[in-house]
């Protein structure tokens, strides 16, 4: 199928859903909405369904800033609005003057629920302050299961999709030069490691790209791709600017701040 030849081998099993919830729409004439996103997949979503005009899709993660989306797919009539996504926005409250909490400490409490990734947005932390989405179709499993973070007790607080605390992305961007386009020679240059180090990361499984587990050092990366290892922070390819001379390879990186 010509639609493949566009993706990466490990997006095809994405790409079948996606046809799936586009012919779903097709025939039942009526929308489907998906449990949250990453960046990368609604790309997908949105260069198979977007042009088609007896199919449409927008996002929605619960706010504008967000990264994890819901898409929802829908037939021309349909007219969408924030409470067809079905978001609900939860506080945590803890006693922070004893204990701090991160990300990773909410989304390990989150996932040993035993839901999906899915059913999550974004976790916002800030300022001792946390937040974070999660599908409204399991808010009162997670209210009911959720009563310990770490080794912090908390309660958490059901508040309106407004009142979420707005991050801002921001990036520290410059160019380099790269032996190769291969994971561990970028992600060695993002992070300033030894290439040794960044390939041990990698094999390690330590290592996303677009948010999924890539363990393999010699995986080709491409413009737009973002990269994370853990302990190191995240970093973006935003382009590639051709070889030099010198028969290495120009490109632009962006650190996040």
């Amino acid at each position: 199928m010509e639609l493949y030849q566009h993706f990466r081998k490990e997006e095809h099993q994405f790409i079948d859903h996606v046809m799936e919830w586009k012919e779903m729409v097709e025939h039942q004439y009526a929308p489907k909405l998906t449990d949250f996103l990453d960046p990368r997949e609604q790309q997908i979503v949105q260069s198979i369904v977007g042009s088609d005009g007896d199919v449409r899709v927008s996002f929605f993660g619960g706010a504008l800033f967000v990264e994890r989306k819901r898409a929802l797919l829908y037939p021309p009539y349909f007219e969408p609005n924030e409470e067809d996504y079905d978001i609900a926005l939860f506080a945590v409250r803890y006693p922070g003057k004893f204990v701090s909490l991160e990300h990773r400490d909410v989304l390990g409490a989150l996932m040993s629920l035993g839901l999906r990734r899915g059913k999550f947005g974004d976790i916002l932390v800030q300022g001792g302050e946390i937040q974070f989405f999660a599908a409204a179709e399991v808010a009162d499993y997670i209210r009911l299961h959720v009563g310990t973070i770490g080794k912090a007790p908390v309660s958490l607080e059901l508040l309106p999709l407004s009142a979420a605390m707005p991050l801002a992305e921001t990036w520290e961007e410059g160019t380099v030069t790269v032996s190769s386009l291969r994971l561990d020679a970028v992600l060695a240059q993002a992070f300033r490691l030894a290439r040794d180090k960044a390939r041990t990361l990698v094999e390690s499984g330590l290592v996303k790209v677009n948010w999924k587990v890539v363990d393999k050092p010699d995986f080709v990366c491409g413009p737009g791709d973002v990269l994370s290892a853990r302990g190191f922070g995240r970093c973006k390819l935003f382009s590639v600017e051709g070889p030099t001379k010198k028969e290495r390879w120009l490109v632009r990186i962006g650190r996040q701040k």
